[in-house]
């Protein structure tokens, strides 16, 4: 049986599967032992408001694969981000992209017959949705006022929302998407658009740190202060390796970042 590490989003430290209900640790464990090389990835659990509304009794959870500073290639199946979804009846669905992610909500969601339930509906897929984007430094929000539900001229309705990039660190964009409910409030069709731009991630930064060359050794501290917080993974594993000098160094460069967080 393959174990899993379940850890909360851009959280430095992993923790036991057993964090998570033994029930959903189970189910997911021998659903994953059927991927090798899964055991590599992290996988977080996905909590939210707008999931329990509109999508009860199901569990979510995110499987990512690093992607910086070296990649770590998931199994041929999988992509560096995934959902998992524990079902009522301990099923487990995995799923890789928005097409297979509309499928689900085709065959799971509730008719949506008023107004909050198309929001929440909104809102749960771009909840999910953004976890198909996450990269693990990416930070979304999704402004209420970027949900609107409007009519179809079928009877239908359709709703619109927007799960925004926070701008740090060089990171912007958006994620669109649409919903188009029949009069009997079935979902008939989702449509997506995704704009996001990536900035700074770990390259090799913290090995420049005590470059000689003090142009290198700038860039590199300049790079991980604008990374803050979202490169403490990176920082934890290159200081496990590190001598005591580097190790130094990135201790110094991390209190930098808590002192300019506050």
């Amino acid at each position: 049986m393959v174990a899993f590490c379940l850890v909360a989003l851009l959280a430095p430290r992993c923790a036991s599967a057993a964090d998570a209900p033994a029930r959903e640790s189970a189910l997911i464990n021998r659903t994953l032992a059927g991927f090798p090389g899964a055991e590599r990835g992290t996988l977080s659990p996905v909590l939210d408001e707008r999931l329990r509304r509109a999508l009860p009794g199901y569990a979510f959870y995110a499987l990512r694969f690093r992607q910086y500073p070296v990649a770590l290639r998931p199994p041929a199946s999988l992509k560096a981000s995934n959902l998992l979804v524990v079902g009522k009846d301990d099923s487990v669905a995995v799923l890789v992209d928005p097409p297979a992610l509309e499928n689900f909500f085709r065959s799971t969601l509730s008719p949506v017959t008023t107004e909050a339930q198309a929001r929440a509906a909104a809102g749960a897929w771009l909840r999910l949705s953004e976890e198909l984007a996450q990269d693990g430094f990416l930070a979304f929000s999704i402004p209420e006022d970027s949900v609107t539900v409007g009519p179809e001229a079928s009877g239908g309705r359709r709703v619109t929302g927007k799960a925004v990039v926070a701008p740090h660190a060089g990171d912007r964009g958006a994620i669109d998407a649409t919903l188009i409910f029949d009069p009997r409030g079935t979902l008939v069709s989702v449509t997506e658009t995704r704009n996001i731009k990536r900035g700074i991630r770990p390259i090799c930064q913290a090995t420049r740190l005590l470059d000689p060359d003090p142009v290198i050794r700038g860039m590199a501290e300049q790079d991980i202060l604008v990374m803050g917080k979202a490169a403490k993974p990176y920082l934890d594993e290159q200081r496990a390796a590190a001598p005591p000098e580097l190790r130094q160094a990135i201790d110094r460069l991390w209190q930098r970042i808590l002192a300019e967080d506050h």
